[in-house]
């Protein structure tokens, strides 16, 4: 619920509440004049829409549906470009905690060798704002919400727990790349994934 924090949502797409059937506005008047000897005033035929405040949960809940939905067709996209380029469906998101509407989705996962010494693990990632990313403390930081989409890999290493964190080994943020352009971002992470010269001669040409 949003106790904490200081936005509000609701519903802007909720249809209008019923209008009960009432008779023709002049009949009404007409009988009621006839009775009562007063012109009557009747209520009008339409009602205002009713603004129904939502909870962080149900924000969270349509911002992640969005977000996933963004990644599968992100997914569907690079595995199509190329027989030889197929990477893992891993598609699930996250959002902001005091900012449910503000999300982000991991799309996939892989290793790249750049160099015959150098493996590198990775994580490709889409979110629907700009941000720089942060430290091991805060993932994101500066948070521009002017945006409304930016993607971005990062170098990734497993803990002794198995869970994953950035590899800062590669650079200091760990960032492979980071784009608003979704053309960008796809031949990005099709020249990770790109298994010899011929094909990123290819993927370049784009």
């Amino acid at each position: 619920m949003q106790t904490n924090g200081k936005l509000r949502y609701y519903d802007a797409n909720r249809p209008p509440p019923p209008v009960s059937a009432q008779a023709p506005t002049s009949a009404i008047g007409h009988s009621e004049f006839l009775r009562t000897g007063r012109i009557s005033r009747t209520q009008p035929l339409w009602l205002p829409k009713e603004r129904r405040y939502l909870t962080y949960e149900e924000v969270a809940e349509r911002t992640g549906l969005k977000l996933e939905s963004a990644g599968e067709r992100t997914h569907q996209r690079i595995n199509g470009f190329h027989h030889s380029i197929q990477f893992p469906k891993m598609v699930f998101h996250r959002t902001l905690e005091q900012t449910p509407h503000l999300g982000y989705c991991h799309v996939t996962a892989a290793s790249t060798l750049f160099s015959p010494k150098a493996k590198v693990k990775w994580s490709f990632y889409i979110a629907n704002f700009l941000a720089e990313i942060g430290d091991e403390d805060e993932f994101f930081k500066r948070v521009n919400t002017q945006y409304s989409r930016m993607y971005f890999a990062v170098a990734t290493e497993s803990d002794p727990d198995q869970s994953m964190k950035i590899d800062r080994s590669i650079r200091k943020n760990g960032l492979l790349f980071r784009t608003t352009d979704p053309k960008e971002a796809l031949k990005n992470v099709l020249m990770l994934g790109a298994p010899d010269q011929a094909v990123r001669a290819i993927i370049k040409s784009l």
